[in-house]
């Protein structure tokens, strides 16, 4: 899995001219999922989300995790993480999962994560998204759950 995770002041998931979902201060998480991604690679994410020290402390130095700060995260699902562009100009996307069982990943990883933290919002899976945001810093970090 992947997550790139981003910063915010504010970001909001439109559909179809109609607001979905939106946060104030804290992270908006794209995350991505890999044909071969079990509970472990979820949980090792779900994890670093939650305990990445990105937010400032007294002396602004990043210090403090969203739990920390009590921020907001809202969560979007987003394959094109795992296009490869190594070949060609068009990317390639054979190494994210398919659609039906990326569906329940993704589903299983809100749930957990939800379990875990307080605030979390979402996308819409699969459904063509509008995502605004405006980054904090700005702060974007790439996590992978394995090299």
């Amino acid at each position: 899995m992947r997550a790139l995770v981003q910063r915010v002041v504010s970001a909001s998931v439109t559909v179809d001219n109609k607001l979905i979902s939106e946060i104030g201060s804290g992270l908006l998480v794209f995350l991505g999922i890999k044909a071969d991604d079990t509970q472990s690679d979820r949980d090792y994410l779900i994890k670093k989300i939650l305990n990445l020290r990105i937010f400032s402390d007294q002396e602004d130095k990043m210090n403090k995790s969203i739990v920390d700060i009590s921020g907001e995260m809202l969560l979007v699902s987003q394959f094109t993480l795992y296009g490869d562009c190594a070949k060609g100009n068009r990317p390639s996307f054979a190494k994210a999962m398919k659609p039906e069982q990326a569906k329940q990943c993704y589903d299983d990883f809100v749930q957990t994560l939800k379990q875990q933290y307080h605030a979390v919002k979402e996308g819409v899976f699969a459904a063509h998204m509008q995502v605004a945001l405006v980054n904090d810093g700005p702060v974007t970090i790439l996590i992978e759950s394995k090299k």
